[in-house]
């Protein structure tokens, strides 16, 4: 097979890129060249958001079976890409995400669930939600129904994590001591190991799918409990959970997702848009996720071969909880 990856320097796209040199593809990766691409991969050099950016990869000349794009910003980088491309690949594999749902999703929505509105395959920078449907859109545009798989991730961990929520709880287990562990602790989580995630994609390429797919664990593949516990033992033991009920968390003021990642509380409509997806299509469709624990220790390593600093994407937000709101919440009284 031979791949194109638009990006396939960082996280997502060099987990793609690099499953696909493991399996003997040839890989041409387009990226800006802030980061060096795998070895292995052959390199052009583009600004898909400036002027002419595109034109080493119109002057190439290149073909391909199929086209990964993990764009999250204004859709008209899709659509001229999409575009360009369209004649020389066989499929366009747009990395989407479960955002693109109307809030709020129901409960085990699947991927006929209603769409959020107002997004356009030509448009500018929006929101996240209406950026990745408006990519969406602009893949379909550019290669037909038949021709495009939008992957609809939900929360993506792993090695190369740049968006600080594993590596986040990897570093503060590190560090030892009591540490607030938000219950409960039996509360079911979805997410997909990004190289899991990456394995589908390619699967997805060679056998020629098409249409929506939610790629995500199955709902209860892991629990807080269960993503924490592999965090404290992988790092050394050296950390004690204190569980915590919801309430007194919230309480606090502290925000869900962000101050403590991962975690949102049970009941909310957060939680079943995070951890309640339908991935029937995508189970049936070949999606394999390894344990939580595999994920967390390989997560680990790699941290560790950093010198346990993470790299963090500039247009996240940084992610944690500061550690005098953790010992003040702590010392209030006992959990759960």
């Amino acid at each position: 097979m031979r791949l194109l990856v638009l990006g396939g320097t960082e996280f997502v796209g060099r987990a793609v890129v690099e499953a696909a040199l493991a399996r003997g593809w040839e890989v041409t990766v387009f990226h800006r060249g802030r980061h060096e691409a795998p070895p292995g991969a052959r390199t052009l050099h583009g600004d898909r958001t400036a002027p002419g950016g595109l034109t080493a990869l119109a002057e190439d000349g290149g073909a391909w079976d199929a086209v990964v794009d993990t764009w999250s910003a204004a859709p008209r980088a899709v659509q001229d890409t999409a575009r360009l491309l369209r004649g020389r690949a066989g499929r366009y594999v747009y990395v989407s995400s479960c955002s693109v749902y109307a809030w709020p999703p129901p409960a085990g929505y699947g991927e006929d669930a209603p769409l959020v509105e107002g997004a356009s395959p030509g448009a500018g920078q929006s929101d996240y939600a209406r950026d990745k449907r408006g990519g969406e859109l602009a893949a379909v545009e550019g290669f037909g129904a038949d021709d495009s798989v939008l992957v609809r991730a939900g929360l993506i961990l792993g090695p190369y994590e740049n968006v600080g929520r594993l590596p986040w709880w990897l570093t503060r287990m590190a560090r030892g001591g009591p540490v607030l562990a938000p219950g409960p602790r039996e509360l079911p989580l979805q997410y997909v190991d990004v190289r899991d995630l990456a394995e589908w994609i390619l699967g997805a390429a060679e056998r020629g799918l098409s249409g929506p797919y939610n790629l995500i664990s199955p709902r209860g593949h892991a629990t807080t409990g269960t993503l924490l516990e592999a965090c404290a033992r992988v790092t050394g033991g050296k950390a004690e959970l204190r569980w915590t009920e919801p309430g007194v968390i919230l309480a606090a003021g502290i925000e869900p997702w962000v101050e403590l990642p991962v975690w949102v509380p049970p009941g909310s409509d957060l939680h079943d848009a995070l951890h309640g997806a339908d991935v029937s299509r995508a189970l049936a469709a070949g999606l394999r996720c390894r344990p939580v624990e595999e994920t967390v220790a390989d997560t680990w390593s790699w941290l560790c071969a950093l010198g346990g600093v993470a790299p963090q994407r500039t247009d996240r937000t940084r992610n944690g909880l500061d550690p005098e709101v953790e010992a003040k919440v702590l010392a209030a009284g006992p959990g759960s």
